[in-house]
């Protein structure tokens, strides 16, 4: 949920990490991904809509067997994305690992 605070009469006032900015309803964001068929994770799917303009051999492919395994075996499904989820987390903490593994070489000079 956002924390939008209003200030006087019209400003809109935003915290993001602990600066307050200022907050126009009418901003936007679009980010573009090169991946074919990208996975995010549920805290960001859940805030953001998601438009896949690229239509590939793979990445149809992809998107019919999940709709078919959905339908057919449901539990897999979830189990695939439950995975997905997993995958990307393993992603995210190696990242930080490697970063403090990095920062203590630096530091041991």
């Amino acid at each position: 949920s956002r924390a939008v605070v209003k200030r006087g009469r019209t400003a809109m006032i935003i915290k993001i990490g602990g600066e307050e900015v200022d907050y126009d309803a009418k901003f936007q964001l679009y980010l573009q991904s090169k991946l074919p068929n990208p996975h995010y994770r549920p805290e960001i799917a859940a805030q953001c809509t998601i438009i896949n303009f690229i239509v590939t051999p793979d990445g149809l492919e992809d998107q019919i067997l999940a709709m078919v395994v959905n339908v057919e075996k449901p539990e897999l499904e979830q189990q695939k994305q439950g995975l997905v989820r997993r995958q990307n987390d393993f992603k995210v903490t190696l990242s930080q690992l490697e970063d403090d593994l990095l920062s203590q070489l630096s530091a041991a000079d």
